[in-house]
């Protein structure tokens, strides 16, 4: 049986400095980008990330939301009210609950390309220099929906952990293995090596259309994606093996990364 939660009375206690002035980034003041714990907003956020591999920390939150919670043994629980909640994460929570939890490395890239069953099909998801981290979450939330089995990131990446991108991702994030892939975009050989098709998602004109690519005569395939609004660079376009294009209305050019990340996801299951 759990032990009933810490009341929190002052917003400098200690025992939550996790969740301090989270306004300010996904991590305590002090340490570098990407090395803080992981933040998670939101009961069903928080109850994914029960079920997670992460290890949690502590939760905190206002009382009647932490009771929603079937919190495990052992696990740090503090309840305080909005209004000291609101100073210790320096702004007003309307989720009502905060989770902190241990970073995991990424994942190793070998073996993420090939899976645990290396016959089986597989599908990725690349992105290349997208940096807003709403959008990522976005993206990882229906890479779980839609059956992509990882993220592939080149080095100007957001971070997937970050607290805007779990909470976009509604903790799905969490569930989805990500590794970096530092050499961009020459990185993508490897990719090919393993089996993949590459294709790359661009509005251009001379793309073919996406619903051309067959995922039954390719059964491992990665999207990539670039930045809202630059799209891909040239030379990764150059690297993919297709370039395709979502057939859209005339008069529209293109559509946000993340509804084209869904389409594509969808199209290519």
């Amino acid at each position: 049986m759990p032990e009933p939660p810490t009341t929190i009375t002052d917003p400098d206690d200690p025992r939550v400095a996790d969740f301090r002035d989270l306004k300010a980034g996904d991590r305590p003041p002090g340490t570098e980008r990407g090395t803080g714990p992981v933040i998670v907003e939101g009961v069903p956020a928080v109850e994914r990330l029960l079920t997670s591999p992460y290890r949690v920390r502590a939760v905190l939150g206002v009382p009647g939301r932490l009771a929603a919670l079937d919190l495990p043994e052992g696990v740090p629980a503090y309840e305080a009210d909005k209004w000291v909640l609101s100073e210790v994460i320096g702004f007003r929570l309307t989720r009502g609950v905060l989770a902190s939890a241990d970073r995991r490395p990424p994942a190793d890239l070998d073996a993420l390309l090939t899976g645990p069953d290396p016959a089986a099909p597989r599908r990725l998801a690349v992105l290349e220099a997208l940096n807003d981290a709403e959008n990522l979450g976005s993206i990882a939330r229906s890479a779980v929906a839609l059956g992509v089995d990882g993220l592939l990131l080149d080095p100007r990446c957001a971070d997937p952990l970050y607290r805007r991108s779990v909470r976009v991702s509604m903790g799905h994030v969490l569930a989805l293995p990500f590794a970096a892939l530092p050499d961009w975009p020459g990185g993508l050989d490897r990719l090919h090596d393993a089996g993949y098709l590459t294709v790359a998602l661009t509005p251009a004109e001379d793309a073919v259309d996406l619903a051309e690519v067959d995922p039954r005569a390719h059964p491992r395939t990665a999207v990539l994606l670039g930045a809202e609004g630059p799209g891909l660079t040239p030379q990764a376009q150059r690297a993919a093996r297709v370039r395709a294009r979502i057939p859209m209305r005339t008069g529209v050019d293109s559509l946000g990364v993340a509804a084209a990340a869904a389409v594509a996801f969808a199209t290519l299951r």
